[in-house]
């Protein structure tokens, strides 16, 4: 099986150790996420360091507030495949929502003019989100990083074009709508992720994640759907490819 883990977080000093690991255990593709201008060079640099790893430059809604100068130069790499993450958080509220609403907005229109992928955070904030992306025209390449919603959300997703991305919180015990919306999504419009270093999936709950615990979360979202592991890899695999136009480059 191959996998592609379109959203994690790689450390500068640990990199070349997950890339590695990762690889053995099937996973070659991997797109490394920016979160500020910062970490989108970071990601950028990573990313030219390294056989099938790319990058994503967009601001996370925690560093609105900082605006988003120096951002769109980076859109033009050949490394980047994507705008964001970006959108809106309003369970931690660490940059103000209005500044929040607005670097979304703009992140939306970079999307459309350098026609990339949009990788978007939204958390406690989906009428907000589906306002913003309905005023600003959705891109044709857009997915719902780490979804967290249910049924209704992931159909409101679905019915705008974009695609849902699950993570390992799709293992936890605590998720069952979570997985309700992994059954209803069709085939050709989910994504599988780690979000690493975070959200390890069960049963990894506790330690750091890494990109090389995707295929467990890949086998939950196989259950959910009652499916083999075999399809979702399969088909996760081919929807990334298309999603970030990756497909000449594998």
């Amino acid at each position: 099986m191959r996998w592609a883990d379109h959203h994690c977080h790689l450390a500068p000093d640990t990199a070349e150790e997950q890339v590695a690991e990762a690889r053995a255990e099937g996973v070659e593709v991997l797109v490394d996420v920016g979160t500020d201008v910062a970490s989108s060079r970071q990601a950028i640099e990573l990313a030219s360091r390294f056989d099938g790893v790319w990058a994503t430059a967009g601001v996370h809604p925690h560093d609105a507030d900082g605006g988003i100068d120096g951002l769109e130069e980076l859109l033009g790499r050949a490394e980047v495949v994507a705008v964001g993450e970006c959108g809106l958080d309003y369970h931690y509220d660490h940059s103000a929502r209005p500044a929040q609403r607005e670097v979304f907005a703009a992140q939306i229109a970079m999307a459309h003019a350098h026609d990339l992928a949009l990788v978007i955070h939204t958390r406690e904030a989906w009428d907000e989100t589906f306002d913003i992306l309905t005023a600003e025209g959705v891109p044709d390449r857009t997915v719902m990083h780490c979804f967290t919603g249910g049924p209704e959300e992931a159909r409101r997703s679905l019915d705008l074009g974009a695609h849902l991305s699950f993570s390992g919180i799709v293992s936890f015990p605590s998720a069952p709508e979570l997985r309700e919306a992994a059954v209803l999504c069709p085939a050709d419009r989910y994504l599988v992720e780690t979000d690493s270093p975070y959200l390890a999936p069960v049963p990894h709950r506790g330690r750091k994640n890494r990109p090389a615990l995707l295929p467990a979360v890949g086998a939950a979202v196989a259950a959910a759907r009652d499916e083999p592991v075999e399809e979702v890899a399969a088909a996760s695999w081919a929807t990334t490819l298309r999603l970030y136009r990756l497909d000449a480059e594998i």
